[in-house]
């Protein structure tokens, strides 16, 4: 179980890199947002482990977990709307942000991300779920 813990661990901290978000790894916040994803993850499969193959999207997951966190707490700092994404495909679903090409406000875009990083691809949950007695 602990090579699971550091898997997350670090693509997620690859993630927030990915964001301009540096120095996620040593932070206990990324702990307590990894520690919540972990927990959904086994609660919606019905697993006492998680799957190999839902192990990068628990690092997206835990990425957004610990961008929504900081944001409430009001410790995101540095972190650059403009460059953080314009757009997302994987597989068939396309997701693009309109960065400085609409109306939305940075931090509505941010909320948008966070929205995304979490909740994006809940459905693939339900191919590793377990029936629990």
């Amino acid at each position: 179980m602990r090579e699971e813990e550091n898997r997350l661990k670090e693509e997620a901290s690859a993630v927030l890199a990915a964001f301009g978000v540096s120095q996620a790894a040593e932070d206990p916040l990324l702990e307590v947002a990894l520690q919540r994803v972990r927990d959904r993850l086994r609660n919606e499969t019905n697993r006492d482990q998680i799957p190999e193959e839902l192990i990068g999207m628990g690092a997206r997951m835990t990425a957004g977990e610990y961008l929504r966190m900081k944001k409430v707490c009001g410790t995101l700092e540095g972190f650059d709307l403009e460059a953080a994404v314009k757009q997302i495909q994987e597989g068939d679903t396309n997701t693009v942000f309109a960065i400085g090409d609409g109306s939305a406000t940075p931090e509505q875009r941010l909320d948008s991300l966070i929205e995304c990083l979490i909740e994006d691809k809940n459905q693939e949950l339900y191919r590793y779920r377990r029936i629990a007695w």
